[in-house]
C-alpha cells in the first residue's frame, strides 16, 4: 500500500541533512603527532560502490590538517568529475582510530541515528541520483564538482529501521550473487585478453606463420623491401631538388645531397633474431613519405575545450583508440577550427596511436566513416607506406607484447606513462616480406574474430548484469524488494525523534503510532 505520496505504506521522504550531517565540522582527534590512522585516497575506493581499501596508515601529524576527516559508519561521496559519475561510494569500516583521513574531494555523510549507512551509500549511487548530480555541478572544465548545497537539498525516502535493515540485507544478498557471476565473467575475460596477446605476439615473432612460410618463398625479403623503399624515397627526394632548383634558375650548391634525412632506424644491438626474411624497421621507416606522415595532436590553445561543438569534423581522443579496435566516443570541432588544424588531420586506415596511459604504445585503425577528423594531444596519427608495410600489419605490431615491453623502456612517467613522439619514431617493428603480412593479418583476424564474438557476449551480459543491479536498487527504493512489518515503528516517528534529538541534543520521547485495527 502507498501512504499517499507515491511511497510505501509507514515510509517517509527527508531531505539528505535531515537524516545525515554533510561534510560536517571536524573533530580534533585525541592523537600523537606520530600515532598511523587510516588514509583514504581516491584510487582507494571502487567504482560502483565496489568497496573500500582503509589500509593505508599515514602519521597523523601529516594528515591533520588539509584532508577530510572521517569516522566508522560514514558514507564517502567523490564530489568530483568523473569519480562520482563512475559511482565512488563507500561506507567506512572500522579504523584504526577514533578517526581517518582521505581526499579532498570526497564529501562526507554522516547517517542520523537509526538511519543505516548502506540504505544512504545505496540511494546516491543509483545512476539516475549521480545523473542529476552530474547535471548540477558547478566549477570549471575538468574540475566540475557536486555543491554541497545541491547535496543536502535532496530528498531520500526513508523506510522504518526494521525494513531499511532488511532491504539493505537483502540488496547485499543480490548483489552477493550478481557479484559472483561478474567475477566468473572477468575472468574469462582475461583469458580471453591473454589469447589475444598470445596471438599477437606469435604473429610478431614468425610462428604464426611457420609453416606458411616453408611453403611461400617471398619474391623479395624484408630487408630488400626495406632497403628499395628507403632508396626510392631517397631517388623521389633528389629528382624534387634538382626540379626546384632548374624552376628557380639556380645553381645546386656544394653537398646538396648531404642534405637528405634519412627517416630515423632502430636500435639493433640488443633486438631479437628474427625468422629467415624479416627484418628489423623503426616506425619512422615504416611511414608514408607524405608531409605529417607522423604527427602527433594539437597542445595549448590550439585545442581546447571551448573549442568543441555539438557535431562537425571528428576529434580522435584516447578514449577513442582501443586495443586493437575503435571505440565509438564522439566529440566535435567546428569546419573553420578544423580547416586551421590540417597537418593533425587523419585519413581512412591511418594508423592512430595513443601516447597517454597504460598498454603504450596502444594503437587502432581510422574507420572508413571517421574522417573528417583529427587527432588530439596525447595521440600520434601514422600514414603508413603501403609499399612497405600495411596499417593491419603496423597496429599488431605496436599492439604485441614484445614492443611493448621495448616502448617500455622510452616510456616516462608513473601516475601518467607517457610516451614521446620522438621515441616513437625510432621504434623497432619486425618486418616481413608484404606477402607474409598479408598472410599474418588473415591468421590474426581469424583467431580474434572468435575472439571478438565471445568478448562481445561477455559484454552484453556485464552490462545486462549492471542494469539488473540498478533495477534491484530502484525496486528496493520503492519498497518493492522486501515484505513489511506491521510492528515497524513509521518512519515519520524516527525522522520527529531525529528532529528532536538534533534541537535539543538529546532524544525525544515520542510514542509510536498506535496501530488501527
Amino acid at each position: 500500500m502507498s501512504n499517499g505520496n507515491g511511497l510505501p505504506k509507514g515510509w517517509a521522504s527527508a531531505r539528505l541533512d535531515e537524516v545525515a550531517d554533510i561534510s560536517s565540522n571536524r573533530k580534533v582527534a585525541d592523537l600523537l603527532p606520530e600515532t598511523p590512522v587510516n588514509f583514504v585516497p581516491m584510487a582507494a575506493v571502487r567504482e560502483e560502490f565496489g568497496g573500500i581499501d582503509v589500509s593505508a596508515l599515514r602519521p597523523y601529524s601529516e594528515v591533520q590538517k588539509g584532508y577530510t576527516q572521517f569516522r566508522e559508519g560514514d558514507v564517502l561521496l567523490a564530489k568530483i568529475t568523473p569519480c562520482m559519475e563512475n559511482g565512488k561510494v563507500a561506507v567506512v569500516p572500522r579504523l584504526d582510530n577514533e578517526c581517518g583521513y582521505g581526499s579532498t574531494e570526497f564529501h562526507v555523510l554522516r547517517p542520523q541515528s537509526c538511519i543505516a549507512p548502506d540504505w544512504i551509500a545505496h540511494y546516491v549511487s543509483q545512476k539516475g541520483f549521480r545523473r542529476e548530480a552530474q547535471r548540477n555541478m558547478t566549477g570549471s572544465a575538468g574540475q566540475l564538482r557536486v555543491p554541497k548545497h545541491w547535496l543536502q537539498e535532496q530528498y531520500i525516502p526513508v523506510a522504518p529501521s526494521g525494513e531499511q535493515r532488511r532491504i539493505v540485507a537483502k540488496i547485499e544478498e543480490l548483489f552477493s550473487d550478481l557479484d559472483a557471476g561478474v567475477a566468473a565473467l572477468e575472468r574469462v575475460k582475461a583469458k580471453l585478453k591473454r589469447y589475444r596477446a598470445a596471438v599477437l605476439k606469435a604473429a610478431v615473432e614468425g610462428k604464426l606463420t611457420e609453416a606458411w612460410r616453408k611453403k611461400n618463398r617471398p619474391k623479395e625479403t624484408g630487408q630488400q623491401l626495406l632497403d628499395r623503399i628507403l632508396q626510392e624515397r631517397r631517388c623521389r627526394w633528389e629528382e624534387e631538388q634538382l626540379a626546384a632548383y632548374e624552376q628557380a634558375g639556380k645553381k645546386l650548391p656544394v653537398g646538396w645531397k648531404a642534405k637528405y634525412k634519412e627517416p630515423a632506424g632502430p636500435d639493433e644491438s640488443s633486438l631479437p633474431e628474427l625468422p629467415e626474411g624479416w627484418c628489423w624497421a623503426s616506425v619512422a621507416q615504416c611511414a608514408s613519405r607524405e608531409d605529417y606522415a607522423i604527427t602527433d595532436g594539437p597542445f595549448g590553445s590550439n585545442l581546447k575545450t571551448e573549442h568543441y561543438t555539438d557535431d562537425g569534423p571528428r576529434v580522435i581522443r584516447l578514449q577513442n583508440i582501443g586495443d586493437g579496435n575503435f571505440v565509438e566516443e564522439d566529440a566535435h570541432i567546428s569546419f573553420h577550427h578544423f580547416t586551421a588544424l590540417q597537418r593533425h588531420a587523419v585519413k581512412h586506415a591511418d594508423v592512430v596511436i595513443a601516447m597517454l596511459g597504460e598498454m603504450l604504445p596502444r594503437a587502432c585503425l581510422v574507420p572508413l566513416h571517421i574522417p573528417p577528423a583529427i587527432v588530439k594531444a596525447d595521440c600520434v596519427k601514422v600514414t603508413a607506406n603501403r609499399s612497405l608495410a600495411l596499417p593491419s600489419f603496423l597496429v599488431v605490431a605496436l599492439n604485441s607484447h614484445p614492443t611493448r615491453i621495448r616502448a617500455s623502456a622510452q616510456i616516462a612517467g608513473v601516475g601518467r606513462p607517457r610516451l614521446n613522439l620522438e621515441k616513437l619514431r625510432p621504434l623497432a617493428i619486425p618486418l616481413p616480406p608484404l606477402s607474409e603480412q598479408q598472410q599474418i593479418i588473415a591468421e590474426v583476424d581469424q583467431r580474434l574474430s572468435i575472439l571478438q564474438a565471445a568478448d562481445l557476449q561477455i559484454n552484453a551480459n556485464l552490462k545486462r548484469s549492471a542494469r539488473l543491479r540498478q533495477s534491484i536498487l530502484k525496486r528496493a527504493f520503492e519498497g518493492k524488494l522486501v515484505s513489511q512489518d506491521p510492528n515497524d515503528e513509521p518512519a515519520s516517528v524516527l525522522l520527529e525523534r531525529i528532529k528532536a534529538t538534533r534541537e535539543n541534543g538529546s532524544p525525544k520521547q515520542i510514542k509510536p503510532a498506535r496501530k488501527t485495527k
